[in-house]
């Protein structure tokens, strides 16, 4: 995205002392140095490599990679597009199915999804083709002279947006293409959500999701009110009697817990809340490091704290995970990624207490050896010791009860603590959609919330449509 449709001017907001670490050391690089750690994980490809690398997609026509995918990009036609070197053409199939197609294909896990699928993907082959690579390049370096999609005649329908996060800006941006007008409410000072506040540095560079952002509100009719907080200065109830519609992008906006005693102690902090302050650091060199450090959990959100903790100079980083290796969230790419940055994966450990020195800061953990024992984790009796600076837990994401904690927002059907929706993204209550992290549906993944924008902006538009012809 480096032509006139991405601006790269933005204006970075001031990073705020993590007081829960703040009497942790500084890094002993310069700014300069610490940066080039967190340069782009993987390099661009180059315009002859993208044409060879799209000479051996076979373009097949019942293609499995697009199957796989789950904003069903047509990976074949763009692909074919950017042999012919028609990039531009490439960038508008892949922009048309997910407008946010950019960053999905930096922090989309392809090698689990369509270049799994790749027929290419066997032993003769010995590699897919490099699809996300190809939809990178493929966006980067569109030069759209104007917005590639052109607002229909307006509706005169007024929808709101709660979260300005890839499901919520994907909703907003068919919408508004359907020539509705939008509202999007959210609570931080930066649209972009997760792009924004909780990838790795290392996978979306020079301010990318802002730049992003930008080039998705440039189809006009989409306003941005920040500071909204749904459950405190915002209610369901009130946006139903205001709107024609509601989509309900909340994401997961709280952190587990694990019920431990001294869980709060200095030292002991959400991952999130460190990667969200990472990526928002003007200066790496402010950003309190541990020597030592023990991150909890399993997923993409563990290995990014772990990796990243070791990029800013940390000597000692242990992830640490209760079940094997094989139950771990994390693709094998990104355990691959933690191993080449020095960190150690422990499995088989259950957190068993919080060790605090004379001060009462973390200087490690006890953890309970586990096994499986009649299909139920089970601790063994054995345990173990890790010396630590700084305990980061990224043992998951819950739902925030109190965003619906009106009376339309106790109405909602639930499945546990995540909103129920059907097929069309349609919750339990008429005109009410839902997508993201906050449902059930699909998997946790920035692609699949951009899908559920997009079915939910579809199934909005035709409802209020048949209204429309109705009336």
């Amino acid at each position: 995205m480096e032509g006139k449709a991405f601006p790269k001017k933005i204006k970075k907001e001031e990073p705020t002392v993590i007081d829960s670490l703040n009497h942790l050391p500084r890094p002993n690089q310069n700014h300069a140095s610490l940066a080039e750690h967190f340069s782009d994980l993987a390099p661009p490809l180059t315009d002859r490599q993208a044409v060879l690398e799209a000479s051996r997609c076979l373009y097949c026509y019942d293609a499995p990679c697009v199957n796989a995918c789950p904003s069903e990009i047509d990976i074949p036609s763009f692909i074919r597009n950017i042999h012919q070197e028609n990039v531009q053409g490439a960038a508008q199939k892949i922009l048309s199915a997910n407008i946010l197609g950019g960053s999905c294909a930096r922090v989309c896990p392809t090698e689990i999804l369509c270049q799994q699928a790749c027929v290419r993907n066997n032993h003769q082959e010995c590699a897919p083709v490099l699809i996300g690579l190809l939809q990178r390049y493929a966006v980067d370096h569109a030069e759209f002279q104007q917005h590639p999609f052109q607002r229909a005649a307006s509706t005169g329908k007024r929808i709101a947006v709660v979260g300005a996060g890839p499901a919520g800006l994907s909703c907003a941006h068919r919408l508004a293409w359907h020539g509705h007008d939008v509202v999007i409410f959210e609570a931080r000072e930066k649209a972009g959500g997760l792009n924004e506040y909780g990838i790795a540095k290392y996978k979306l560079v020079d301010d990318f999701a802002q730049r992003e952002v930008d080039f998705v509100l440039q189809i006009g009719g989409i306003e941005i009110r920040h500071g909204q907080v749904l459950g405190d200065n915002l209610s369901l109830a009130e946006l139903q009697q205001q709107f024609d519609a509601v989509f309900l992008g909340l994401g997961l906006n709280t952190v587990r817990q694990l019920g431990l005693a001294s869980e709060g102690a200095p030292g002991m902090l959400a991952a999130t809340e460190y990667i969200r302050e990472l990526r928002q650091a003007d200066d790496l060199t402010t950003l309190p490091v541990a020597d030592r450090c023990i991150v909890l959990g399993a997923g993409n959100t563990a290995i990014d704290m772990a990796v990243q903790m070791a990029r800013l100079g940390a000597r000692d980083v242990n992830l640490v995970y209760r079940r094997g290796v094989e139950d771990m969230g994390a693709t094998e790419h990104e355990q691959h990624i933690a191993k080449e940055n020095q960190v150690r994966l422990l499995t088989w450990a259950q957190p068993e207490e919080v060790l605090l020195d004379d001060q009462g800061r973390v200087c490690g953990m006890r953890f309970a050896r586990t096994h499986m024992c009649d299909g139920r984790l089970q601790p063994t009796g054995e345990t173990f010791e890790l010396a630590a600076d700084a305990i980061f837990k990224a043992i998951g994401q819950a739902f925030d009860d109190s965003a619906l904690s009106d009376s339309s927002g106790q109405q909602l059907a639930r499945d546990g603590e995540r909103i129920r929706v059907d097929e069309q993204l349609r919750t339990s209550l008429p005109g009410v959609y839902a997508g993201g992290d906050c449902t059930q549906l699909g998997q946790d993944l920035t692609v699949q919330a951009v899908q559920h924008g997009k079915l939910a902006a579809e199934a909005m538009h035709a409802h209020l449509m048949l209204n429309v012809e109705a009336a």
